[in-house]
């Protein structure tokens, strides 16, 4: 009987486990087995074929490029991101009049398609017709229009802010979260004891917000590193492969140059870099302080 009832949770966890076997796990092992097999163009599986796809990825001249892009994208992004959320929560959390019609607007491009999104801004920045060389044109800014989106290292810095701009509200709403749970006594016996409004911010806001930038922050490092849209709506990865992250590149392999194993293999350490990066994330932010 002891036994049985050390089983009882089961019952409740039982149907979760088996969600999360039938949604994540089966999956991972699908694409693990899929990554080791040879594949045609027209999907049809020749056996099994070994490390193979992995060395015939490892061989592509792109693939190191598209790495370190991915590591600079996802970071530089998350990062950003969680920088202007503290502000813009800061500024959600304060009273002012017309709060309520201010929080409704930071969510609307959250709300929206995230592909919507992409869109609007690669007609925004069309070099012909975008409103982005319109106003700049306008105002003197630039002398003629310019093609934003065909220089690789402006096209990324526009991607990455497209990206920022999709994250900003539920990063900002999380760490708005955060802040209403901070007791307002804290502050006051802070004033109290002589503290400005700099030094409490720097030594009670941050360590007391630090469980919600650090689930902010592991959110974005996923949704980041697999942000596909932007990617390939705003640039389709190009000129080349000079704007493509692990997802877009994933992609090419396999519906453009038809190599669907090596596409599987791209997935499959697509999959163990977000593991690493979200562990290298936990690391850095100390998370385990957290659960003492």
């Amino acid at each position: 009987m002891r036994a049985l009832r050390k089983l009882a949770p089961l019952l409740w966890l039982g149907p979760s486990i088996l969600l999360i076997a039938f949604v994540v796990l089966w999956p991972v092992v699908e694409m693990a087995r899929t990554s080791l097999q040879k594949i045609t163009s027209s999907g049809l599986t020749q056996g099994w074929n070994g490390v193979r796809n992995y060395s015939d990825l490892f061989d592509e001249d792109a693939l190191i490029p598209v790495l370190l892009r991915t590591v600079l994208w996802v970071a530089g992004v998350v990062v950003v991101t969680l920088l202007l959320s503290l502000a813009l929560g800061q500024l959600l959390n304060a009273r002012f009049p017309g709060r309520r019609v201010v929080r409704w607007a930071v969510i609307v491009p959250w709300a929206a398609s995230v592909l919507m999104t992409a869109l609007i801004w690669k007609w925004m920045l069309d070099n012909f017709s975008g409103l982005v060389n319109r106003a700049l044109l306008d105002l003197h800014v630039i002398d003629r229009p310019h093609n934003w989106l065909g220089d690789p290292h402006q096209a990324m810095l526009w991607m990455m802010w497209v990206a920022v701009f999709v994250s900003l509200p539920f990063t900002s709403f999380v760490i708005l979260a955060g802040l209403q749970t901070i007791p307002a006594d804290v502050y006051e016996a802070a004033r109290v004891d002589g503290a400005g409004p700099w030094r409490s911010y720097f030594q009670i806001t941050l360590p007391l917000l630090r469980p919600a930038v650090l689930i902010a922050g592991i959110i974005n490092v996923i949704n980041v590193f697999n942000s596909f849209p932007i990617i390939y709506e705003m640039t389709g990865g190009g000129p080349g492969n000079d704007t493509d992250t692990t997802t877009t590149f994933m992609y090419k392999l396999a519906f453009s140059d038809q190599h669907v194993g090596e596409s599987a293999a791209m997935s499959v350490i697509n999959f163990a870099l977000v593991l690493v990066m979200v562990a290298l994330y936990l690391s850095f932010s100390r998370w385990r302080e957290e659960t003492r």
